[in-house]
């Protein structure tokens, strides 16, 4: 499990490309038969991709947690990005097609993930928080998401919105979790941007074929960075990093936040105009 440290805006702000990507960027995430995960300071959020191919993979503890079990202090969100699977959670078969959604509460003990065919393998997104009280496991499907759209075509940035894990759906203790998907002919993400330094947040950019890139901003408002990002690979949003994107092609992100409170429409807007 790789460890990734904070980064204060001074510092942000003097980065090179190579730095900033170090620091920012997770790749790699989703490789076959392997279980890759990245522990954030922001928020102790823990990041990752699980892809089992040819075999059952089980969710093992880590060293770094101090715990008897990877989930005895934490909770998990899991969103499948690729073919039919199974997540069986202390002997509860989920059967998860593609983005479809599950939650795991502190306490469970084993979890395991299985593809249903290994020509087109479940690949699962992961990530996970502390917990302090337990909530019931549960599935959901995307169309059990409320699918909400927002944005315009005139504007680029027309899109459907997904929430599962959040104060009107999966219950959790910090955890929230869905996903966008953003319509043929558009390419503009989280526009207008905003902050939350009550909370982090991650991307994980998705469904972009090969030869195109998401060109993703983060930063403060004053003094923005980018970092240009591939298919399957995720960015960690510092709480006082501003988080918008733009893409070559269409595409579709997975957000998750953890923090102060799980209020989704809690956001500091932030003025295009005002943006340098």
């Amino acid at each position: 499990m790789q460890i990734r440290f904070q980064n204060s805006p001074l510092e942000t702000s003097k980065m090179s490309t190579d730095e900033l990507r170090s620091n920012f960027l997770l790749q790699d995430l989703m490789q076959a038969d392997q279980m890759n995960l990245v522990y954030s300071h922001y928020d102790r959020m823990i990041i990752g991709g699980v892809v089992p191919v040819s075999k059952k993979m089980e969710l093992h503890n880590e060293a770094e947690l101090k715990a008897n079990y990877f989930l005895e202090r934490r909770e998990l969100g899991i969103i499948n990005i690729g073919g039919e699977g199974t997540v069986t959670a202390d002997g509860t078969h989920y059967e998860l097609d593609k983005l479809e959604c599950v939650y795991l509460g502190k306490g469970t003990k084993e979890v395991v993930f299985l593809s249903k065919d290994k020509n087109t393998p479940a690949q699962f997104y992961l990530l996970s928080t502390p917990a302090h009280q337990t909530y019931s496991n549960q599935k959901m499907s995307k169309l059990e998401a409320a699918p909400v759209q927002v944005g315009a075509l005139a504007t680029s940035n027309k899109r459907t919105i997904y929430k599962y894990i959040h104060n009107e759906g999966i219950q959790s203790c910090q955890l929230v979790m869905g996903l966008t998907i953003l319509e043929e002919g558009s390419v503009w993400n989280s526009v207008p941007p905003h902050t939350h330094t009550r909370r982090m947040e991650v991307y994980l950019y998705f469904d972009i074929d090969e030869a195109h890139r998401i060109m993703h901003f983060m930063g403060t408002p004053q003094e923005t960075r980018h970092i240009v990002v591939g298919n399957k690979e995720a960015v960690l949003s510092a709480p006082w990093s501003m988080h918008f994107g733009v893409g070559t092609s269409h595409y579709g992100f997975i957000w998750g936040m953890a923090g102060e409170n799980k209020e989704f429409t809690d956001m500091d807007p932030v003025p295009i105009s005002s943006i340098k």
